[in-house]
């Protein structure tokens, strides 16, 4: 692999560069029109400009990327997260073209990415899902006698969906059909279809996912498990390695049914299994992201690991340089979301340009971001634009030192939600652990 293009925009475009210039890869950025002074075109060995600010005149336009990929002479394509990362026409269209798409196979991304198709794969393998349907679900009238089956409360789900998106809760039968429907009018207006699934919702669960790499040649090993409870809106907020509370012998579980789900599905690269954790200790198997995820920096801290390199190296057809025996989780890593959004205002994207700008440096803090002074931030994309991340000894010292690094942070000219992830820090219910995925709603009625 000589010359990597980037599918992306913003820190994860910035991350995936500095881990090519270290493996002494070439790099091309493609950039919108809205991106033209954006920090990732500047990082790049190239740019190419792909179109309008719109995310679908730009970085969802195949054909544009593609081309920029023969322009270039790029031999891979690495996609980073949202945007095309998970979508099997694009890696299908790399594989017709002979460009590498660093990722799994187009036919894995379809297996995993439809959600019944997934579980249905679960169930087979003997990995624990939630109870639910298992066919999909096309109409009110269905659910309303799926969801009677299985028994209120139930989560509805969109078939295709993820990032939250497509998903409501109905406690009863009189509330069903209104949720229903929202959910799958949500579902077809982000992915453009409205096929839904039906499961038992487990109330005040954590959520417990594990990372996973594997090769082409079978080789498959966990990197221990992040906790991703604090999200509002089914995004997550905050996110941790090792997970709060979890025996050494829960962990083992977890991980292990982890690499057997990820070789039940037959996958390839970076992966990771979501399950949710009971408070009884039973966990279940939710879904599966094909991509490197937002919180991949705690996992790196824990393990030593660097996740995009690995991801870069099975592409390239390499075999893990490690085993399960391997990896040791050593010490404890927090990642807050930076967001430009202004809480007080029901979290309201807020574009424009950064003013002032100063961000926490020293032993044990990581910024992953893509922001300078004078940057704009736009008004088309996602509000994140940066990820502070931390690692301490144990986890009170690494709660105490990202308590330290957000106090510094200094973004002038957007509203961020800075002083709302410090508040949630010095919240006793999270420095005692005591989190689920419902936390967010009694911290947010608490400060009302």
């Amino acid at each position: 692999m000589k010359k990597i293009l980037i599918a992306n925009r913003g820190e994860i475009a910035v991350r995936i560069i500095r881990a090519c210039r270290e493996m002494g890869i070439q790099t091309v950025a493609v950039f919108s029109e809205a991106d033209r002074n954006a920090l990732h075109a500047k990082l790049a060995d190239e740019a190419v400009c792909i179109g309008p600010a719109q995310s679908d005149k730009s970085y969802l336009d195949m054909e544009r990327i593609l081309s920029a990929a023969f322009v270039t002479g790029a031999d891979a394509i690495h996609p980073g997260f949202g945007f095309l990362s998970e979508n099997s026409r694009f890696v299908s269209l790399c594989e017709q073209c002979n460009i590498t798409f660093i990722g799994p196979p187009a036919e894995i991304i379809d297996r995993l990415g439809d959600k019944q198709a997934a579980r249905n794969t679960m169930m087979a393998a003997g990995v624990p899902v939630i109870p639910g349907t298992k066919q999909a679900i096309l109409d009110t009238k269905t659910g309303a006698e799926e969801a009677e089956k299985i028994g209120y409360p139930v989560m509805i789900k969109a078939a295709l969906g993820g990032g939250g998106k497509g998903m409501r809760s109905a406690f009863g039968p009189e509330e069903f059909e209104h949720q229903f429907l929202t959910a799958q009018q949500e579902a077809l207006k982000a992915f453009g279809d409205g096929t839904m699934y039906i499961e038992k919702l487990i109330q005040k669960p954590r959520h417990i996912e594990v990372q996973i790499l594997a090769d082409k040649y079978g080789n498959v090993v966990h990197l221990g498990e992040r906790d991703c409870s604090i999200q509002r809106n089914h995004q997550k907020l905050i996110e941790e390695s090792p997970g709060v509370g979890i025996s050494d012998e829960l962990r083992t579980k977890m991980g292990e049914t982890a690499v057997r789900a990820a070789k039940a599905a037959g996958y390839v690269n970076a992966g990771t299994i979501e399950f949710l954790l009971d408070k009884s200790g039973e966990f279940y198997f939710m879904e599966m992201n094909t991509r490197i995820q937002v919180e991949h920096p705690v996992t790196e801290w824990v393990t030593g690991v660097d996740l995009v390199k690995e991801q870069i190296r099975i592409a390239a057809g390499e075999k893990l340089a490690f085993s399960q025996e391997d990896i040791a989780i050593k010490g404890h890593a927090i990642e807050c979301r930076i967001n430009a959004e202004n809480p007080e205002k029901g979290f309201m994207p807020c574009p424009g340009t950064i003013t002032a700008l100063h961000l926490p440096g020293g032993k044990g803090i990581r910024i992953d971001s893509a922001i300078y002074s004078g940057c704009e931030i736009p008004p088309y994309y996602d509000s994140m634009i940066a990820k502070l991340i931390v690692w301490g000894k144990t986890r009170d010292e690494a709660i105490r030192k990202m308590k330290s690094a957000l106090g510094e942070v200094i973004i002038e000219g957007v509203c961020t939600n800075v002083d709302y992830q410090y508040d949630i820090l010095n919240h006793p219910d999270f420095a005692e652990g005591k989190t689920d995925i419902e936390f967010i709603e009694r911290f947010s009625r608490s400060e009302q």
